[in-house]
């Protein structure tokens, strides 16, 4: 499996960590702390692919919701264990191109990028 490097750009980790500490930090720092939440991120030109660890809970259980660049996910009353996580990427997802994919106890989630619109206009010069 093959991970690329974070990129320049921070994606801030909202929920449980505090609010200043970026995704890349949290992922330095998980193999040190007593318990660590596995997640891989990587970013291409048109997507981006998180990887979470959600063991014990089926996709029945789990809700994810899209709202411009923050990612929230977590799980349901009905779930046996209690999981819930927020990540803000650095540029807004298109929930509709989005996919996500729970396998053995692996979340994966392959969020489009929104493609910036463009609002300038050129004017005629009379």
């Amino acid at each position: 499996m093959f991970f690329a490097a974070a990129t320049s750009t921070p994606i801030r980790r909202t929920v449980p960590v505090s609010a200043g500490q970026t995704l890349e930090r949290f992922l330095n720092q998980a193999p040190r702390s007593a318990h660590p939440r596995d997640c891989a991120y990587t970013q291409d030109e048109a997507t981006f692919t998180l990887s979470l660890d959600v063991p014990g809970v089926s996709r029945e259980q789990l809700a994810i919701t899209i709202d411009g660049a923050l990612v929230r996910v977590h799980s349901k009353d009905t779930a046996p264990r209690s999981y819930r996580v927020a990540y803000e990427l650095p540029q807004e997802i298109d929930a509709a191109s989005s996919q996500a994919k729970l396998e053995n106890g692996v979340l994966n989630l392959k969020l489009a990028k929104k493609a910036p619109v463009r609002t300038d206009c050129e004017l005629v010069i009379h």
